[in-house]
């Protein structure tokens, strides 16, 4: 089942698909606003998030499709969102070429513990249709696809669309720019909705796809599979989970394969389409921030 936050008029609701019907759970409950507050719902009776929607579907009112496409919001509030870096062969090679210092990516590919950074806070995630932004003291910025995980108290319920937006000529400078790479106002990006655990048949079989529109032309076009990934899902959280305070709602991106080569660098105007099988479209325009 697919889960979207919408604004409709100023006021908070939460979505569900079902098949090819959407519903407004909010109509059936008017304390369900949010995912987070179906996903609470569904810890404190014990049951499971798609359990708690569908009791609510035969009094829930449906709304048009068309209409959760206009008004989706970010999908989940999520407190904290953190990435995963070099979990694809493909990233590693492009961390190296842009590093003054490539072996430690190399080093991070191949060991035990993965790469996990902090991404972005609530104030500095954008949703569907919303723009994404590019640092204006870059010379060099990309859009990064990636499998978004979403936890709740820890627990993988379900994936999202990300765009880890990142300034690839600052972080090139000096490894140890990452924070300043990656986050900044506007800098990620979720959506279109959550996707619970229980229909995606295997996270790490997921088509993927990236692309970059200018005045209107195609200026990039690729597509990966997340087969592709050297770390599964449940190896991310394990270690995205020790010895941490993870917040009730998290949001784990795990890393991409689609990478912009140089000298490609992204614009104001620009438009992002990042399609994942299963979950749908997230698109962005591009700002200067």
């Amino acid at each position: 089942m697919r889960y979207s936050q919408l604004n409709l008029s100023g006021n908070r609701r939460i979505a569900v698909t079902r098949r090819s019907e959407t519903y407004d759970l909010t109509s059936a409950n008017s304390d369900l606003r949010s995912f987070g507050d179906v996903a609470r719902v569904a810890s404190v009776d014990g049951d499971s998030i798609d359990q708690i929607a569908t009791s609510l579907l035969d009094e829930a009112e449906t709304i048009e499709r068309s209409t959760v496409d206009e008004h989706a919001t970010v999908p989940v509030n999520a407190s904290e969102v953190w990435a995963a870096g070099v979990t694809y062969e493909i990233s590693e090679q492009a961390r190296e070429e842009e590093s003054s210092m490539p072996d430690i990516y190399l080093d991070v590919y191949d060991a035990e513990r993965p790469e996990l950074f902090f991404k972005s806070t609530p104030s500095r995630t954008v949703g569907h249709r919303e723009a994404v932004g590019i640092r204006g003291d870059s010379a060099w910025n990309v859009p990064e696809p990636e499998l978004g995980i979403v936890l709740y108290r820890g627990e993988i319920v379900g994936f999202t669309i990300g765009n880890d937006v990142s300034s690839r000529s600052i972080e090139g400078d000096n490894p140890l720019y990452l924070p300043q790479a990656k986050v900044y106002d506007r800098s990620c990006s979720l959506g279109p909705c959550v996707v619970t655990q229980d229909h995606v048949d295997d996270p790490r079989d997921l088509e993927m796809e990236m692309t970059i529109e200018r005045d209107g032309e195609v200026v990039y076009e690729d597509a990966t599979n997340t087969n592709q990934m050297v770390r599964s899902c449940e190896e991310l959280v394990s270690y995205f989970t020790r010895h941490n305070a993870v917040p009730e709602l998290s949001v784990l991106l795990t890393g991409t394969s689609l990478v912009p080569e140089e000298p490609f660098d992204l614009r104001e105007g620009d438009q992002i389409d990042i399609t994942i099988e299963e979950i749908g479209t997230l698109s962005n325009g591009v700002v200067s921030v």
